[in-house]
Formats: C-alpha cells, sequence, structure tokens
C-alpha cells in the first residue's frame, strides 16, 4: 500500500557529493503521489542546480532566508508549517553539528528548528568523519531530539575510500518513510485521552486550593499521540499552555469538571491520567469573597446599624479560618474499575517525594491500572515548571523501568512509543 500519496513532503537538500541522490528523492516522491517542496544550501548548489531540482519537484526552489519575493510569508515558517515531515537528503556532518546546538544561520536549519514536524536526517559523508566522536556526541543529541536516522550504510565512496558513511540508497529511503506513515494511518485507529494541570477547589469566588502542576508533561504526551496519528483529546486544568494543533482541547477547572468530562469522552484506546487532580475540596465554598475585618469606632447608632446592615451582605475574614473539606472523586481510580467503559491501557501518574518505588507499587494495586509513572518532585531539576523529568514506570504485567532525566518531549515520545507497542 502507498502511504505516501498526498503527503506533503519538504526536502532539504545540503552540499555533499551524495546531493545527486536527491534528485532521485524527489523523482520517486513524485511517483508515489507526494506533493515536494524543495530547499537548497549554499554549498548544495555546488553540487545540483536549483534548475534541474526545480524541473523535477515542478515548484519552486528556496534558497534565500531573506527572500524579498515573499517576504510577508517568512519562508522559515510557512514551510515549515505546510509541511507533513522533512527530509534532510543528504545531511552532512556540518549540517548534523548546526542542527545539534540549534544553530540557524540560513533557511535550511531555521526552518528545522522552526518546525513540530517529524525529521528524517539522511546523513553522508567521509568515513572518518562518520567515525568521529562530535559527529557520534551530535547524532545522539539529534536522537534525543526526536529525529530519525536513515544510515549511512557501508561500501565504496566517491573519495576512493571504502567504510561506513555512504548515503542510503532512495528507494530504502522511500521505503523507510513509507513504513513510518504506514504505522501512523494504523495509530489512527486508536483513540487517546490525557488529562493535564492542576485542578482548582474554590473557597469563595476569588480563592482556592489546589495541586502544583505545570501540565507540561501532559500536554507533551497529547502532541505526542496526536503526532503519531491518535486521535487525540485533552483534559486541561488551568495552565498558561497554548493549545495543540489537531488536538481537541478541553478546559476544565475543577476535579468534579475533569470527572465529568472524562466520562463524557470515554471510550477510548487509552488514558493517561497526568494530571494534579485535587484530593480534597471544600466542603462549603463561601458565595461571597471573604472579607478582612477593619477595626474602626462607631460613633453613633446610624453608623452602627449601617455597619450591622453591611455585615448581612459581605462575609467577614478573621484571623484565622476553618475549612471544611470532603474527598474528591478518585477519576483514575473509577475509570480504572469501571467495568463497560474502562480503557485497554490506563495510565496514572505520581509524584512522591519519598518511598517513591513502595508508595507507586501501591497505587498501582489500589487503582487497578496499567501502569504508574512515577517522579521525585523533591528535585528541583526535574517535573512542575522544567522542561525536562526523569521517571519510573511502574507496569501491571512486566518489569519495571527507569527512564534517566530527559526533555518532557522526548519522554512524552518515549512513553506513546511504549503504548502503541502494548496496544498492537
Amino acid at each position: 500500500m502507498n502511504n505516501i500519496a498526498n503527503k506533503k513532503i519538504l526536502l532539504i537538500i545540503c552540499g555533499g557529493i551524495s546531493a545527486y541522490k536527491s534528485l532521485e528523492i524527489i523523482r520517486l516522491l513524485k511517483k508515489k503521489g507526494a506533493t515536494v517542496k524543495t530547499i537548497l544550501t549554499k554549498s548544495a548548489k555546488e553540487f545540483v542546480t536549483p534548475l534541474s531540482v526545480a524541473s523535477l519537484s515542478q515548484g519552486k526552489v528556496y534558497d534565500d532566508l531573506f527572500s524579498h519575493e515573499n517576504e510577508s510569508e517568512m519562508d522559515h515558517i510557512s514551510l515549515s508549517r505546510w509541511s507533513d515531515l522533512i527530509l534532510v537528503a543528504p545531511t552532512t556532518a556540518n549540517t548534523i553539528s548546526k542542527l545539534s546546538t540549534g544553530s540557524s544561520d540560513d533557511l535550511a536549519s531555521t526552518v528545522i528548528l522552526a518546525s513540530d514536524k517529524k525529521i528524517f536526517l539522511v546523513p553522508a559523508m567521509n568515513v572518518r568523519m562518520w567515525e568521529h566522536l562530535s559527529t557520534k556526541e551530535n547524532l545522539q543529541k539529534l536522537k534525543s531530539f526526536g529525529y530519525q536516522i536513515i544510515g549511512p550504510e557501508i561500501g565504496d565512496m566517491a573519495c576512493g575510500e571504502y567504510g561506513e558513511g555512504k548515503m542510503t540508497e532512495p528507494m530504502n529511503i522511500i521505503n523507510y518513510i513509507d513504513d513510518y506513515l504506514k504505522d501512523i494511518k494504523k495509530n489512527k485507529e486508536f483513540k487517546a485521552l490525557v488529562t493535564a494541570g492542576p485542578t482548582h477547589e474554590y473557597i469563595d469566588p476569588v480563592r482556592y486550593i489546589s495541586n502544583k502542576s505545570s501540565g507540561k508533561q501532559g500536554y507533551e504526551i497529547a502532541k505526542s499521540l496526536k503526532k503519531n496519528g491518535f486521535e487525540t483529546t485533552l483534559i486541561s486544568g488551568p495552565t498558561n499552555l497554548d493549545p495543540i494543533s489537531g488536538v481537541n482541547l478541553i478546559n476544565v477547572s475543577s476535579a468534579k469538571e475533569m470527572f465529568n468530562a472524562t466520562l463524557e469522552n470515554l471510550p477510548v484506546d487509552v488514558a493517561i491520567f497526568s494530571a494534579a487532580v485535587g484530593d480534597y475540596k471544600v466542603k462549603n465554598k463561601e458565595k461571597n469573597k471573604i472579607k478582612k475585618k477593619e477595626k474602626k469606632k462607631i460613633k453613633n447608632k446610624k453608623k452602627k446599624k449601617k455597619k450591622k446592615n453591611k455585615k448581612k451582605k459581605k462575609i467577614k475574614k478573621k484571623e484565622s479560618i476553618d475549612l471544611s473539606l470532603e474527598k474528591n472523586i478518585d477519576i483514575l481510580g473509577h475509570i480504572s474499575k469501571h467495568n463497560s467503559l474502562r480503557p485497554k491501557i490506563v495510565i496514572g501518574f505520581a509524584a512522591e517525594t519519598n518511598n517513591l518505588i513502595k508508595n507507586s507499587k501501591i497505587k498501582l494495586a489500589e487503582k487497578n491500572c496499567d501502569w504508574i509513572i512515577a517522579n521525585d518532585v523533591s528535585n528541583p531539576s526535574i517535573g512542575f515548571e522544567s522542561d525536562f523529568n526523569e521517571v519510573s514506570i511502574f507496569y501491571k504485567n512486566m518489569s519495571n523501568e527507569k527512564l534517566t532525566k530527559m526533555k518532557k518531549s522526548l519522554l512524552a515520545d518515549k512513553i506513546v512509543k511504549r503504548v502503541i507497542s502494548q496496544l498492537n
């Protein structure tokens, strides 16, 4: 089956002797029914001409970060938004180095930095350049960012040497991308639900109690699920995060609202409860804002009467206030134990400050879920407002595993990869 048909693919051609193979890549992609746009780096034009690339792609060749033709469109933004995926072939050692540091001094590197689409790198270089420690370290870093690496192969090189570093053949590149898209297509059969952020349990109209949470990890998981083809619903408590394109976002405030929204969006194949839901709510929420009591001398009965009437309208704040709390519904436990609406995979999160292993195993059993993903929130370098996280995953029917400190976006990809493996 052809999974490339009707896909919008941005091909970035870097400067290397293997650049001539990019012409065959364009031909094969067009034959598969893809729409192809191309970017030529300055050095790439030393190996292939813009005219030959334009003739095969049947479109404009982009090569200038500061284009005077489309100043209002900002090519690096418009191209990154337009594409379904980005293919960099060949990818030189210099490009790999630039991308690993976030350098963006030309159109190609700027487009990649501005993109949230899947990026495929096809390395091609001399064997000693490929085996250099800096290249290996840079590639490892790019892999941690979520880049897909295709090749290289072992063989004879244009320089006359033999070894690893030869660019993967165009047909093999096409087959790799087709297989990737096939998996994405397959995942579109699945529905996912993610909860994220805190909940607010109001004391009065302006005050509330809450659990600490930025919502970042849950949002990254929802983003990764969507990227991998899942029909995804994100139920979010109050956060400062932007909506995710293509994800059904439902904003809620309280635990009750989150619970109701969860029930309304079932059934799903996988539910990931990363939200920091408040365990308790205020039993008797005040209808009016609690006011601070001011001490004033009453000079006459008229003023005293006025103050008495005012007291009926506004609640006065004392030096201390006692809050009567009652338990919120256990969303994770309720869904995990539901007879008819239980998802195939139910995943809960546990924010721990001590006894992480013991507490997580207890939660896994008590909640009847399939996974518990736990992190140590006493570590200030991970969790909450940080862009990094480190977690241990406790499985119901598999051995536990630890995922060491990494960006939340990469952690989300690893979690989703394991979800896909279990669903299939």
